[in-house]
């Protein structure tokens, strides 16, 4: 199988690895060795790359996981509490940390912006801000020496970038949730995916973890992209608005969806027991076509 080059902005990232495993699939890794703690570099590169992804073409999917071998992450850099913006003015120090805040929280919450599906494939630790990333991608897996924690309660906060805003509208069990939460404890695998935080627990560890979701990733990759796209603004869409408000949104979407070349290929080629192979889509910014 050819070798397929690493995006152009990937050599823009110090603490990510990016690759093509697959045509339209893109893994993404953690790379800030020894446990992935989101220093600010991090997490900035963090919400860059998903931007850089939003209007890539050439991914259909991503795969996120670590390149190191003891954890997904171990969470927030300790030491970046104690670096928060100084001022003597409680008003003015506080409309500083808000605004660093808010920064953090759009990095974080990249993934669930860009149209592409995003599947995390985590192993080893992962604590406190890496269930706040999980919280924003759209497939979860882990190994199964996944450990994870809602660790913020132990160094006196309350999650704030993404567990315990996102994570209720996830999942079924609100009374675990609370109990986490609250707790701080370390649980495995077999009771994130109980709780719902991840959706299939794969035997092993990292290698295993990673091969499994790259596969499916190459799955959906090999889907119609205007399909998948909608099914990822469908999804989205329903966790925050009523059903009546849903359907209207999907009618709207599929009065132009409806006329993809796509729907006609797929068709003809289910008619005559063939494979297909679906366009990209265009990049925005590049798109010369006229009306």
């Amino acid at each position: 199988m050819p070798i397929i080059p690493s995006p152009s902005y990937a050599s823009t990232f110090q603490h990510l690895t990016l690759s093509f495993p697959f045509e339209n699939v893109l893994h993404v890794e953690l790379n800030r060795p020894p446990v992935n703690a989101f220093n600010t570099a991090l997490w900035r590169e963090y919400g860059a790359v998903f931007d850089s992804i939003a209007n890539d073409p050439t991914v259909r999917v991503v795969v996120l996981s670590s390149a190191v071998t003891k954890a997904f992450s171990a969470g927030v850099d300790l030491s970046e509490l104690l670096a928060l913006p100084q001022y003597a003015d409680p008003g003015r120090r506080g409309l500083l940390i808000r605004t660093h805040l808010l920064a953090f929280q759009h990095a974080i919450g990249a993934p669930s912006r860009i149209p592409q599906p995003v599947i995390a494939a985590v192993h080893g630790v992962t604590f406190g801000l890496a269930l706040d990333a999980l919280s924003a991608v759209d497939v979860r897996w882990a190994a199964t020496d996944a450990s994870f924690s809602i660790k913020e309660v132990d160094v006196g906060l309350a999650a704030d970038l993404g567990t315990l805003a996102r994570m209720p509208k996830l999942i079924g069990n609100t009374s675990l949730l609370y109990e986490l939460a609250l707790e701080g404890r370390t649980f495995g695998a077999d009771e994130a995916s109980r709780l719902g935080i991840v959706s299939r627990v794969v035997d092993g560890s990292r290698e295993e973890v990673v091969s499994a979701a790259i596969a499916f990733a190459k799955v959906v990759a090999g889907k119609s992209p205007v399909a998948v796209v909608g099914v990822k603004r469908f999804l989205a869409h329903a966790l925050d608005h009523s059903m009546e408000e849903a359907l209207e949104y999907q009618a709207t979407w599929g009065a132009f969806a409806l006329q993809t070349k796509d729907l006609r290929e797929s068709v003809k080629a289910i008619k005559n027991k063939q494979k297909i192979k679906y366009d990209n889509l265009t990049e925005p910014s590049r798109d010369k076509a006229k009306l």
